[in-house]
């Protein structure tokens, strides 16, 4: 055995030894990664099978040539300020994850993502970018995660983001951005399968709220806006405090970041804490509230949080599940999840739910929906009632001034007897104290029948007593006696003053 492995030794390193190897190390490089096909590691980098890392390494610049097998490209926490055209000479066909935070990078050129077209994470944090030039990211179709955070970004064009159909995760946290950019989630052609949308720490002072509240629950739920100098108002308010009825993460997570100014005033304050406090006194939100009317035809949304779902339906107050898109009765359910109800009844009030089955978890929504009676809460009802008040305050006035002035005269036949005529001074009193006069009138030719039951003479106002009044002792002098009032009737003393009831 002994002869044999010095023999065996002997022809390895005989003179045809070098000759032997050959093809072995031809297979060691080419099963290499590093090998002379795909090119050397880089100086001051560590490379970790298809992993490049330059990270901490002092870098001014890019380092070439890079491997073009290349996967993950780790060159953070270097001083490399400006992103060339020319930064990748070849074309980096496997190169998925570009790491470029904390280099002082204040330029990118346009075409700087050419020769990466399947880049899915592109992390620019920690720059001093300002602005985002005009289809900056056009180029990363296969873009997924795009991180643009800690930068000195104040102006976005609007172009900036074009092309990024699969883009999911947008963080523009801690920069300068003073309009909100409603034209990212707008209809959701952008950016259709954007889920995350970071603009905490910016300076929004205010914010489309109706367009946000239209947004699908699952956008809403990872849109923050947390730290930013909003104005306070009642809608911002009510923004906030429905999502935080449905628990959404981004209200739940940052409860004490979400703050406001008010008016004449530089302290923030809670936006949630608005509720009832002054000079605002906004009011409580409720959710999912719907009024209708008699006839109507209406749709409830079902706002659920949850992307992908599997399975949804619908149940009315009355039980009833609502399974089959369509539908042949008046309830439909539609393509996009929603309850339609048509020719709304009394009996179609009440509480509807929808419960949706996601790839996770579970969720379960209410929809509270209230049917007017339009002949009772309509809009013709506030007229007709006030046309029916009317008429019966005319009515009343009317029925007093007739019981008041047009009383029926109680001798139906004639007026009583003529009587003569009273003393100068007596006829003034009346005049001033009666709006009765003090002599009747006889219809001649008429018979004329007393009441009196007895023969004492007519009293004030036409009236006859029965007993009679006693007339006072005669005054001394020459005056004529005076008569002394009635006590029995009501117009003997100031009977023209109207009587107030």
């Amino acid at each position: 055995d002994a002869v044999g492995r010095s023999a065996a030794m002997g022809s390895i390193e005989g003179p045809g030894a070098p000759l032997a190897l050959l093809p072995l190390l031809l297979a060691l490089a080419l099963l290499s990664p590093w090998g002379s096909a795909g090119g050397s590691c880089p100086p001051r980098c560590v490379c970790a099978s298809n992993i490049l890392s330059c990270s901490q390494a002092v870098l001014s610049s890019v380092p070439a040539p890079l491997p073009r097998f290349t996967a993950v490209l780790d060159l953070s926490h270097n001083n490399v300020s400006r992103l060339r055209a020319d930064w990748a000479p070849g074309r980096l066909a496997h190169l998925h994850a570009l790491l470029l935070s904390h280099n002082g990078l204040s330029f990118v050129s346009t075409e700087a993502f050419a020769h990466v077209p399947h880049l899915r994470h592109l992390d620019l944090s920690s720059n001093r970018l300002r602005a985002l030039e005009e289809n900056l990211f056009s180029d990363l179709t296969e873009l997924e995660v795009l991180l643009l955070y800690n930068n000195e970004i104040s102006a976005v064009d609007r172009t900036a983001f074009d092309n990024l159909g699969r883009l999911r995760k947008l963080y523009l946290g801690q920069n300068r951005i003073a309009r909100f950019p409603l034209e990212l989630l707008r209809d959701g052609s952008r950016l259709p399968q954007l889920a995350l949308l970071d603009l905490s720490a910016n300076r929004l002072r205010s914010l489309p709220v109706g367009e946000l509240q239209a947004l699908p629950a699952w956008l809403r739920d990872r849109l923050y806006l947390h730290n930013n100098p909003l104005a306070c108002d009642c809608p911002l308010f009510q923004l906030v405090a429905r999502g935080h009825r449905r628990r959404l993460s981004a209200v739940m997570d940052f409860q004490e970041e979400l703050r406001c100014v008010l008016p004449a005033t530089s302290a923030p304050v809670g936006i949630l804490a608005l509720a009832g406090r002054q000079p605002l006194n906004c009011s409580e939100a409720r959710e999912a509230v719907l009024e209708a009317h008699l006839g109507d035809t209406v749709t409830l949304s079902c706002d659920t949080r949850l992307r992908g779902v599997r399975s949804r339906h619908w149940e009315t107050p009355g039980g009833v599940r609502v399974l089959e898109e369509g539908g042949n009765g008046s309830a439909a359910l539609l393509a996009n999840g929603s309850l339609q109800l048509r020719v709304l009844r009394p009996e179609d009030a009440g509480t509807y739910s929808c419960w949706v089955a996601g790839p996770l978890l579970n969720e379960t929504l209410y929809v509270e929906l209230l049917v007017h009676n339009f002949t009772l809460h309509g809009p013709h009802d506030t007229l007709n009632t006030a046309y029916t008040t009317l008429v019966g305050c005319i009515l009343s006035v009317v029925l007093v001034l007739i019981y008041l002035y047009l009383t029926p005269c109680r001798c139906c036949c004639c007026r009583g007897a003529e009587k003569p005529p009273a003393p100068r001074d007596d006829s003034i009193n009346s005049s001033v104290l009666s709006a009765t006069p003090n002599h009747a009138v006889g219809v001649p030719g008429e018979p004329c029948r007393s009441r009196s039951a007895s023969g004492t003479g007519p009293g004030q106002n036409g009236r006859f007593k029965v007993g009679g009044t006693p007339q006072p002792p005669p005054r001394h002098g020459p005056k004529v006696q005076r008569k002394v009032s009635d006590p029995d009737s009501v117009s003997s003393v100031f009977s023209d003053t109207p009587i107030v009831v």
